[in-house]
């Protein structure tokens, strides 16, 4: 039988969310709809580190290439102009780049998040990838302003504070990436596990 307290997450405070002093304020976010931190470090990532965190597939890359396509289209924009290429691998691989970039340009905070639906719950505490997409009272809609628009311009990556694992499969994935043989603590908190 499946016990849905013990789901597990991986949630990860980008550089921007460090920089804001947001750490404290992520995790209260957390906690407070009754899921558990089993695991929290900062640290600062290799290249190698995000190199491997960001997926290397083809297909994975060319999304990230027509999603700056579809930026573009919807706001006018020529991408030939400022990237030379209407090539969605190139572009996706430029994109992919400029998130290594960004992910090793300071620390981090890596948490294991566990409790009941925790993959759900925390991409709901988090709001969706664009901050302008993300309602009032999620974390991106309450403290991220920028733009994927803008960010293309300026080659860099969205800055929108944290990354949270999308499925239970990725979060398997990036926890076992991220905390290899650490220690993933156990406890009960008063109210949830008793």
């Amino acid at each position: 039988m499946t016990n849905f307290k013990e789901e597990k997450t991986f949630l990860m405070i980008k550089p921007d969310g460090v920089r804001k002093g947001l750490i404290g304020e992520i995790i209260r976010r957390v906690e407070q709809r009754d899921l558990k931190v089993v695991a929290l470090q900062m640290f600062h990532p290799t290249i190698e580190q995000i190199d491997e965190h960001y997926p290397k597939d083809e297909k994975w890359i060319r999304r990230l290439g027509q999603k700056t396509f579809a930026t573009y289209e919807k706001y006018g924009l020529d991408p030939l102009k400022d990237f030379g290429t209407n090539d969605d691998l190139k572009m996706g691989k430029m994109v992919r780049q400029w998130l290594v970039d960004f992910m090793t340009s300071a620390p981090l905070v890596k948490a294991v998040i566990q409790g009941v639906h925790a993959v759900d719950m925390v991409r709901k505490i988090v709001g969706p990838t664009i901050p302008a997409n993300a309602e009032m009272g999620t974390i991106r809609g309450d403290f991220s302003v920028d733009s994927p628009a803008q960010a293309n311009k300026e080659k860099r990556a969205v800055s929108n504070l944290v990354h949270a694992s999308e499925t239970p499969e990725e979060a398997k994935h990036e926890i076992e990436l991220w905390f290899g043989n650490e220690p993933v603590h156990e406890y009960k908190r008063f109210g949830v596990d008793e």
